[in-house]
């Protein structure tokens, strides 16, 4: 791996921290605690990317206590930047299971092919009615609703949330974020009785056209390795994995 590529490779990383937004943030001797009331793991884990000087054993402890005093498992994200570099083993002879191996792909934009399915809405403010679309699709409770909405709302750089209608009904939805040349797309979904139609294909097409439209050159995605569906569909689109990362949680 490249310096100028293991940099980039970093950047895609922040990006993927900014565009699935915490309710709130902790910095502790350069690794970031994330919390947002137990919804996903990326928004309720420790991100240890930048340097670390404090005794890491400590530091582990430490974590455990913060997030057990706010009704959360201790879960750490383990990427290639993880700082201390061992961190993981640690981790390992300390008892944490590794779960959710994930793939980062990334594809340029230069060229991309026309959408056919033409029904489709992005809007760049979160809406009410995308954000009901979404939680139906997602099957997200009340509770997960109102800690979503805060989540999309604390992104700061540009969105497109989009929505496909089949008849003038919502079937699929999804985001993209923009940043720095990149697009990262998000919660891809299709409802269950619209599947195996071509429908993420067709989004993600507008969603790359929009975000071309507007500055970027670069798409980035995350996908769980164990996806098939996904993997097979983005692998079509023209996406490659350029690095990987999963959790470590206290079994």
């Amino acid at each position: 791996m490249t310096h100028t590529t293991d940099s980039e490779y970093k950047t895609i990383e922040e990006l993927s921290l900014n565009h699935w937004q915490p309710l709130s943030t902790l910095l502790y001797d350069g690794w970031v605690l994330r919390f947002a009331k137990g919804y996903t793991k990326r928004a309720n884990s420790v991100q240890p990317i930048h340097y670390s000087t404090l005794d890491v054993y400590k530091k582990i402890e430490e974590c455990e206590r913060i997030y057990a005093s706010n009704q959360l498992n201790t879960i750490f994200k383990i990427t290639p930047f993880i700082q201390p570099d061992h961190l993981d083993q640690l981790l390992q002879e300390k008892g944490y299971g590794v779960v959710d191996l994930t793939r980062i792909q990334t594809r340029s934009l230069e060229e991309i092919k026309e959408p056919v399915h033409q029904s489709v809405q992005i809007d760049e403010q979160l809406t009410t009615t995308w954000l009901d679309q979404f939680c139906r699709l997602n099957q997200v409770n009340d509770l997960q609703r109102e800690t979503t909405e805060l989540m999309l709302d604390n992104i700061r750089t540009k969105v497109g949330f989009i929505s496909l209608l089949i008849d003038g009904q919502v079937v699929a939805c999804g985001f993209g974020v923009i940043e720095r040349g990149y697009i990262g797309l998000y919660d891809i979904i299709t409802d269950a009785n619209f599947r195996n139609r071509g429908l993420a294909e067709q989004m993600i097409l507008h969603l790359l056209h929009w975000a071309k439209r507007n500055g970027a050159t670069s798409s980035y995605l995350q996908v769980v390795a164990n996806n098939a569906p996904a993997l097979k569909l983005y692998a079509k689109l023209g996406y490659s994995e350029i690095y990987s990362y999963w959790y470590r949680v206290k079994e």
